[in-house]
């Protein structure tokens, strides 16, 4: 590669500093100015002859070293004035912040002995490029961001945070890595937790990030003083076939019946065949998962490239206990993880639902339906019953399993899962988690297209639906957005200690005063006559219900927290993993007790004096995470900044100039030596 140039002289300087070489050669032909001197007359004849050589101005140029070394400083000093460099691929930068994935499509084995491996190897070669006084941290994300090391120069400190960092079956999510990065990078920031370094002066880093990018853009973040710099982890011939759903339901032709749904996908560009397996589960008490199973079905199913399968097996008959699902793909499924589904079979339980509205007819015809009354049993009450003592006592324990408060809100929040209506939830100690809020009102937002995996939204299309105004909502911390529009989020959704809460930033059917003093029906959205609102409708009882076991028992995520309740008020439950750890559930009240701890997939046994309660199946079931396929150009979008992807560290430039003027002071130094020395060579 030809070094690049760039002249620190004008043209005519340039022009000036050509003639010193011409000139220092002259010098050399120059003949000396001779000095009268007494000498023996046989030295004189001697001299005279010699003369006859030199006789003119000029004289024959000599060899002399001290003319090579001064021409040799005069090329070096030009050289170095054109300020000679080389485009590499090198660190640059003296703070970075180091993001590494670990989720659940970083487990894919294209590149060996697996993606996150990769990643930490990339991670360890960068820290081994810091030079001393470099500064870094170390920062694991799947949905939720871990810091493995604050910032520090010890090099070794950081390679062993990077190497410890361990495989998760969650999804991603860059967001609250992103939070954590700038709230140590921005003065000022808000970070996602409290504990997070807040920082008074601008502190600028360059942002790492390790991943093979799947998840989508990060809307409305502001990089600020982080310089993303985007590490692709991938092959392009990363190929997975997995499973996206499985659960039971009645047959479609004999309800009397039911059978075992899964729906495969292939997310490779070759057709593939595999083979699948359909088992009963029933692991001992405190054993690993799998000494108990018993082959039940079996199926083959070819998959087309890019396509999506569905697979029925009839069960003779519905029997508590649990069922498994294995796929047998070959050595072309670059990701296991999702080779396995699990599904709890319990005799159902209708969910309980109360709502609370003034009178919203659209809403009520939609909790009537028949798929509705086969899952729920649903109350109706105005808002004056939240004064009522029966809805305080109902309320405080744990009575209702979701509560839909429609243009209403209670002072204090139920002991169960909740879905406010134009709305959002009351403010603590008695409220939610802190961070809820609405702007003001917005007339005719427009809805963007459903981007998010979460259950909630499975199967939602809002291109048809429209809104006449919009309250856009402040997300909590720990909350996230499942409808978007142009103006902000619509609706949200957030934890509230081992409960959940969404909010809807529109009305469904509300009443205005008109000019005359009459009230009027205002119609906020025609949401309510389109196809996604009844399942809508069916995908809240079955997230937030919690309730429908036959159709949504594995359809926890890992992670994900779940709410137990015991037979009685001071019950003691204990929860087998299916790894065979057992976890003592303590700080219950009135018998519900949250359970936090589901990073493993598989099922979970609840059990209360050795008597099991029930099952409980954590899948993975995220399309973002098994479709494994990096992107031919790979960019990730924070904010309005596109972080293209690349393979090494960035170009920069190195700079030789300064080495030739050294050398060239080397050179006069020894060009100095020898004239003082008299030294002929």
């Amino acid at each position: 590669m030809w070094p690049n140039l760039t002249s620190m002289l004008t043209w005519w300087q340039w022009a000036i500093l050509a003639t010193v070489p011409p000139l220092i050669v002259l010098l050399y032909f120059l003949k000396l100015k001779r000095r009268p001197l007494e000498v023996p007359s046989t030295y004189l004849w001697h001299k005279s002859i010699e003369d006859l050589h030199v006789n003119t101005i000029w004289q024959r140029l000599r060899r002399n070293l001290l003319l090579f070394l001064q021409l040799l400083v005069i090329f070096l000093a030009m050289a170095a004035l054109l300020r000679p460099s080389w485009q590499e691929r090198r660190l640059t930068g003296d703070r970075f912040i180091i993001l590494v994935d670990n989720s659940a499509s970083m487990q894919a084995t294209d590149l060996r002995p697996s993606r996150l491996e990769d990643a930490q190897r990339k991670a360890v070669d960068l820290i081994d490029q810091m030079k001393s006084g470099d500064v870094a941290m170390v920062i694991s994300f799947a949905d939720s961001a871990r810091v493995r090391q604050n910032f520090t120069d010890d090099r070794r400190l950081l390679r062993q945070a990077v190497e410890a960092i361990e495989p998760t079956v969650r999804p991603t999510s860059l967001l609250e890595a992103l939070k954590v990065a700038s709230g140590l990078a921005n003065p000022g920031h808000i970070a996602a937790d409290e504990r997070d370094v807040q920082v008074a002066e601008a502190l600028p880093a360059k942002l790492y990030i390790f991943s093979d990018g799947r998840f989508g853009p990060v809307a409305g973040f502001s990089l600020g003083n982080l310089e993303p710099v985007f590490v692709p982890i991938g092959e392009p011939t990363a190929a997975n076939v997995g499973i996206m759903a499985f659960n039971v339901r009645p047959g479609e032709a004999n309800p009397e019946l039911y059978q075992a749904f899964a729906r495969l996908e292939n997310f490779g560009s070759e057709e593939v065949h595999v083979e699948v397996e359909l088992y009963r589960d029933l692991p001992a008490a405190g054993h690993p998962l799998g000494g108990g199973d018993r082959l039940i079905d079996a199926a083959d199913v070819t998959l087309p490239a890019g396509e999506t399968r569905g697979v029925a097996f009839d069960l003779e008959s519905v029997e508590s206990g649990v069922l498994e699902l294995r796929i047998k793909s070959g050595a072309d499924d670059h990701l296991s993880v999702d080779d396995q589904a699990w599904t709890v079979v319990s005799p159902p339980r209708p969910i309980r639902v109360l709502l609370v509205t003034p009178g919203n007819e659209p809403l009520e015809l939609a909790l009537r339906t028949d798929a509705v009354k086969e899952i729920a049993e649903v109350t109706v009450q105005s808002p004056k019953f939240l004064k009522d003592k029966q809805y305080a006592e109902k309320a405080v324990g744990g009575a209702y399993d979701l509560v839909i408060y429609d243009r209403c809100a209670p002072q204090e929040m139920p002991r169960a899962n909740t879905l406010f209506i134009g709305r959002v939830p009351p403010r603590p100690p008695h409220g939610a988690v802190p961070g809820w809020s609405a702007k003001p009102k917005v007339v005719g937002p427009q809805l963007l297209p459903v981007s998010t995996p979460h259950p909630l939204m499975q199967w939602i299309d809002l291109r048809d639906v429209k809104l006449a105004e919009g309250t856009p909502l402040e997300v909590p911390p720990s909350g996230s957005v499942l409808i978007d529009s142009d103006v902000g989020p619509m609706l949200v959704i957030a934890p509230r200690e081992g409960f959940e809460d969404a909010a809807l930033g529109f009305v469904l059917l509300d009443e205005v005063t008109g000019p005359d003093g009459k009230t009027e029906p205002y119609v906020g959205t025609n949401w309510m006559t389109r196809q996604s609102f009844p399942v809508f409708v069916l995908n809240l009882f079955d997230y937030l219900g919690r309730g429908r076991d036959m159709l949504a028992s594995g359809g926890l995520q890992p992670g994900q927290p779940v709410v137990l309740e015991g037979p009685t008020a001071t019950a003691r439950l204990q929860v087998g993993t299916p790894a065979g750890r057992e976890d003592d559930l303590k700080g219950g009240n009135l018998g519900k007790f949250n359970f936090t701890d589901t990073e493993e997939l598989g099922p979970y046994e609840v059990r209360c004096e050795g008597k099991t309660l029930r099952w409980l199946a954590v899948n993975l079931f995220q399309p973002a995470e098994s479709d494994i396929r990096p992107d031919p150009q790979p960019v990730i979008k924070i904010g309005y900044v596109e972080v293209e992807g690349q393979l090494g560290w960035e170009a920069g430039r190195r700079d030789i100039w300064k080495w030739l003027l050294l050398l060239g002071l080397a050179v006069l130094l020894l060009e100095w030596y020898i004239y003082n020395r008299r030294v002929y060579l």
